[in-house]
């Protein structure tokens, strides 16, 4: 490297016509003694020396990073879900569209992991299964979360968890607050818009049923989208989370097929008969149904 002699500034030669390039010419840090460095702040060390393989297989690995990184991406979910929860509650709804846009593209990122996961044959998955042991992706308390405060309350999914004290809590305390579905029909309501006292004051532990007078209140959003446009906007929101939802749910459902067949899970669910039911579980009835009624 020569400098120039006027200012006294490096100068670089050309591309190709020296040694590799070194990015601390260009004021790159590069030393990290005692300064925190990107695996310092993200704690790679620890994230990566958590994939401990039970058996020799190959594939398990692939396995475990699937399910591990589908963790992560539900914490950011749940992170962005409970801020949405509340920014509607507190009438600041443009805020949580924002974030409601952000947890669509989460599932939209979980939905296109099932495609490496999809690379594993059964004769693959067969060389570790018996090392999983009753472990099942539908005992993540990360999951039941997420499904408790959209609004699928179901109560017996309680028990998977019930041999943990914390989670239990964690979960007691997502039953007792109201749901994302919840806080969007009393945004509603602040709104000046007819939700049915009956539903404002439900018991908030009970899963949704559908109600025929919230739909009333949804079909009047949407036949006059320019008045009620906050209203119209939120219930889109809703809809787009919910399709990459199911997305994500169908797609669980052929990978499972794909990979075992018609066999019981490890968790001794049906499996693919059990993933198959779920399917039919809707998140926001009233703004489904409406469609056919509009």
């Amino acid at each position: 490297m020569t400098t120039d002699p006027k200012s006294g500034c490096p100068m670089h030669a050309a591309p190709g016509n020296s040694g590799p390039y070194n990015p601390a010419t260009e004021g790159a840090q590069m030393s990290f003694d005692g300064r925190m460095s990107y695996g310092d702040y993200l704690h790679i060390d620890q994230i990566l020396s958590a994939q401990r393989q039970l058996t020799p297989a190959h594939d398990e690995m692939l396995f475990i990073i699937q399910h591990q990184t589908s963790e992560l991406w539900m914490k950011l979910a749940l992170h962005e879900l409970n801020a949405a929860r509340q920014a509607i509650a507190d009438n600041r709804a443009p805020e949580a569209f924002k974030m409601l846009a952000r947890i669509s593209r989460i599932f939209e990122q979980l939905n296109n992991a099932w495609d490496v996961l999809r690379t594993m044959t059964p004769s693959d998955y067969t060389t570790f299964r018996e090392g999983l042991g009753q472990s099942s992706g539908f005992q993540s308390w990360q999951y039941r979360l997420i499904e408790y405060a959209v609004g699928n309350r179901n109560l017996a999914m309680l028990k998977p968890h019930a041999h943990r004290a914390d989670l239990t809590a964690l979960l007691e305390a997502e039953l007792a607050r109201p749901s994302l579905y919840d806080e969007a029909l009393r945004h509603l309501a602040r709104a000046g818009l007819p939700v049915p006292e009956d539903v404002l004051n439900r018991d908030l532990r009970q899963p949704w049923t559908v109600h025929e007078g919230v739909q009333r209140v949804w079909e009047t959003v949407y036949r006059d989208p320019t008045q009620y446009w906050q209203a119209y906007e939120l219930a889109e929101k809703l809809v787009d989370f919910e399709d990459y939802f199911r997305r994500w749910r169908f797609n669980h459902v052929t990978t499972v097929e794909r990979v075992i067949g018609l066999k019981r899970g490890t968790g001794g669910t049906g499996g693919v008969s059990y993933l198959r039911r779920m399917l039919d579980v809707e998140l926001f009835p009233e703004l489904w149904h409406l469609r056919t009624t509009l």
